[in-house]
């Protein structure tokens, strides 16, 4: 028999598995009960997303039938929010290869407006959304995952944060083209915010963004921004600009940028900086750290104004492993720093970088710098810039590079294990295959795809209503303007989001929307 202790503890151990048996079988039947997937389509109960944006809770997923279209002007508010363990999924299930496509704004205090994020953590995968009157997505909530977008042909931005309500983001695997407009209005235009969001970080990863109407391909004002294994070309003025925040709480935190695996090509109308980084006026610079390292810099036939451009003040800059290239006759300098403001004394710092000959300033402070006149690419006039096995940038990457001393990149990403996609979208990270020691560049011999060449029609919304447009490659372009081009957005007209002044009432309260007004100097 058991003796009356060892019956005592068993009794107790019993009861305590049958409570937590209890309360794990209550909480799945309570989130089993309460989230629910709702269907959209043509033939389905719900017609739109309209119809179902205000029913959602955390863990909800909506599947919405592709080939097929639908009203624009829709609205995810903050009363609709998921949470980090449940998030609310909005999933596009595509029909005959093609996605749900989101057409048009909405009216009234959406007007102008495809889509607006202002519920936090969210996830919305496989979604075509295009012919806003002005922005087609806005972001003004926090935990957001766009996954496996296409946006194009907005005449304003493509994607658009709020200065103060915008938190984390994540987009990955999506295309942007044919948006933006002027100076002020860009293809992707990030930022975080800052009080309401402290250390929010803005990754975009796997992405192909190309052919901007105007603006820059990629500005963003975030606090912390994560660039990997994108490929960006044809900007209308900057590919990429990372600078300070357009409304600067009163102490305001240091903006730090990680570039790492990238594909980064000029040659868009304007022949402009490839990358802009710091600060756009004096009280919205960064004081920040960038790291650049595995990417692939193209200056276009035309020349470019330089391939960094840094302005007021900027604390370190490191380059490591990247290869600068250049296309045809196209001359440049490497960087533009006649305009920085250094916060401790000037630093660039870099290891293992490859410089056509052609290109000029390659800092002093760089160890290990190569140069050579022939890059050994697979086939530059068809923008494959994949290196060749013979190619000057095999086996000649530093594996671990070393941060600036005392003044470390923050969490820096290790050693590139993907590679961008080539001129056309990707829906799964593209290994990159190390075959003896690192390659410099975006690209390790072996790895990836062949790009499709310049007007071939590569990309493809997978919609026979986009415009595959292929991109304009890195030729020439007209002469730049006066140095004013690529700045940030300015409330000029419908710019920016367009809600002035209104309350939207919900069952929570009146959330008001607030005008983003954007700033820009030279």
């Amino acid at each position: 028999m058991l003796s009356t202790v060892r019956r005592c503890t068993l009794d107790r151990m019993l009861r305590a598995l049958l409570t937590f048996g209890s309360v794990f079988v209550a909480t799945f039947l309570a989130r089993s009960a309460t989230a629910e997937t709702y269907q959209v389509g043509p033939a389905k109960a719900h017609k739109d997303l309209q119809a179902v944006q205000q029913r959602l809770k955390p863990g909800d997923i909506v599947e919405v039938d592709g080939d097929a279209t639908y009203a624009g002007g829709v609205f995810f508010r903050a009363a609709q929010s998921g949470t980090a363990s449940q998030k609310i999924t909005i999933r596009g299930i595509k029909v005959n290869g093609k996605r749900p496509v989101i057409s048009g704004g909405g009216s009234g205090v959406l007007d102008g407006l495809g889509m607006v994020l202002n519920g936090s953590h969210y996830v919305l995968e496989s979604l075509e959304v295009t012919g806003s009157a002005h922005t087609c997505v806005v972001h003004k909530g926090d935990d957001i995952t766009i996954r496996d977008f296409v946006v194009h042909d907005c005449p304003g931005h493509g994607l658009l944060g709020h200065d103060d309500e915008a938190g984390s983001l994540t987009l990955e695997h999506s295309e942007f083209y044919k948006c933006g407009n002027g100076t002020f209005e860009h293809q992707i235009y990030m930022t975080t915010g800052q009080e309401m969001y402290p250390g929010a970080v803005f990754r975009m990863q796997h992405c192909y963004v190309h052919d901007g109407n105007g603006g820059n391909n990629v500005k963003t004002r975030s606090q912390r921004n994560e660039i990997y294994f994108n490929w960006i070309e044809s900007a209308h003025y900057h590919a990429l600009e990372m600078i300070g925040p357009d409304k600067s709480p009163a102490t305001p935190a240091r903006e730090d940028s990680d570039v790492v695996g990238n594909v980064i090509l000029g040659g868009g109308p304007q022949n402009w900086h490839l990358v802009r980084i710091g600060g756009d006026k004096e009280e919205a610079d960064t004081s920040g750290r960038y790291r650049f390292v595995n990417n692939t810099f193209v200056i276009g036939a035309g020349g470019a104004h330089s391939a960094v451009r840094a302005m007021l003040r900027v604390d370190t800059v490191e380059m490591h492993n990247n290869a600068f290239v250049r296309a045809g006759q196209g001359t440049g300098p490497l960087f533009e720093t006649k305009e920085v403001r250094w916060v401790n004394g000037p630093s660039l710092a870099g290891s293992n970088n490859w410089v056509q000959e052609g290109l000029t300033g390659a800092p002093e402070a760089w160890k290990g710098t190569l140069t050579g006149s022939d890059p050994g690419l697979v086939d530059l006039a068809k923008l494959d810039v994949r290196p060749k096995g013979d190619s000057p940038l095999v086996d000649k990457g530093a594996a671990n590079p070393a941060s600036v001393s005392g003044r470390e990149f923050p969490n820096p990403l290790g050693a590139p294990t993907s590679v961008p996609p080539s001129r056309q979208p990707s829906t799964a990270p593209i290994a990159r295959v190390a075959s003896g020691a690192l390659d410099i560049g975006a690209f390790e011999v072996g790895s990836g795809t062949a790009a499709p060449p310049p007007g071939s029609g590569g990309t493809s919304s997978g919609n026979t209503n986009g415009d595959p447009s292929g991109g304009s490659g890195v030729g020439g372009g007209g002469a730049a303007p006066g140095d004013d081009g690529g700045c940030g957005c300015r409330a000029v007209g419908r710019c920016a989001l367009n809600l002035s002044g209104v309350a939207l009432v919900t069952g929570l309260g009146a959330l008001a929307v607030l005008v983003r007004r954007r700033r820009s100097a030279r």
